[in-house]
């Protein structure tokens, strides 16, 4: 069984410990993982009172967040750690867009570290990229980017839409280039399990192709007329999909909705509730 020190060290250690493991100690081990939340939902409360809002979101029991949006790129990164500790989150990934990257990488690990990240997510890319040369161009450069990243101590993963599996210039769709043209070992998926859905395709059998190579799963629900919505109250079976969590190596958990209503609050509160009943 893999020990709590094991697990809190966090990071290829606990990578290699969970790939040796037996299959049930790993699920065990895996659904251990704390509740994140991608800051996403909450952008507009974030870009207006972020400390505030990283408060509220530790009071309902969230333990981790993922920064993407509202604004935070330009925020005193300092500020933001130093609250995380105070209240007891931590960010194990940034949401990096793919122009950001191109432009300054060096400008992103820094302010992974300063948020004690391990890894750079890229959270979207442009339709410009979706042709068939522009693609083949992207995927060189996430190759790239995981091969420097990794130099500096850093992981890389690449977060889907509905387009990548649904778009095929070319004749083959943008997702399976990029799982066959990138590096295995250093690029990595966030596999957001909505955009799945909303592709029509078969969640589990994209989780059964990336054995080991999920870095975090997205989890947003979806209602029968395809509206986002709080975990729970849509019609995607989470429950069966996380029966393949071991499978997929998947690290982390983000409650996500982009369609969050206001308050906010209410919407996080009921993902996390049913986000812990699920992974109980």
């Amino acid at each position: 069984m893999v020990s709590r020190r094991q697990w809190l060290a966090g990071g290829a250690a606990l990578a290699t410990t969970l790939t040796a493991a037996p299959l049930k100690a790993r699920a065990a081990a895996l659904n251990a993982a704390p509740i994140g939340l991608q800051l996403y939902t909450v952008r507009e409360l974030f870009s207006r009172e972020p400390m505030r809002t990283l408060q509220e979101v530790a009071a309902i029991g969230y333990r981790e967040v993922e920064y993407g949006g509202g604004g935070y790129d330009t925020m005193d990164h300092a500020a933001l750690r130093a609250t995380m500790d105070r209240v007891g989150l931590v960010a194990p990934a940034i949401h990096v867009g793919y122009e950001a990257l191109e432009a300054d990488l060096d400008q992103a690990v820094g302010m992974a570290r300063a948020l004690g990240a391990d890894t750079i997510i890229v959270p979207y890319m442009d339709e410009a990229h979706r042709t068939a040369p522009g693609w083949t161009a992207a995927l060189a450069n996430f190759n790239r980017w995981a091969g420097q990243l990794q130099s500096a101590g850093l992981g890389f993963a690449y977060h889907n839409h509905d387009w990548e599996f649904t778009e095929k210039p070319g004749g083959r769709s943008l997702f399976d280039r990029l799982v066959a043209e990138t590096d295995p070992a250093l690029v990595k998926v966030e596999l957001d399990l909505f955009w799945t859905v909303a592709a029509g395709e078969d969640t589990k059998a994209i989780i059964r192709r990336l054995p080991g190579r999920i870095y975090a799963y997205h989890v947003k629900d979806r209602t029968a007329d395809g509206e986002m919505t709080s975990i729970g109250k849509g019609t995607i079976d989470f429950a069966d999909i996380f029966t393949l969590n071991a499978m997929a190596g998947v690290q982390h958990f983000f409650a996500e909705n982009d369609q969050s209503p206001s308050p906010y609050l209410p919407d996080i509160h009921t993902s996390f509730a049913a986000l812990s009943r699920l992974r109980t």
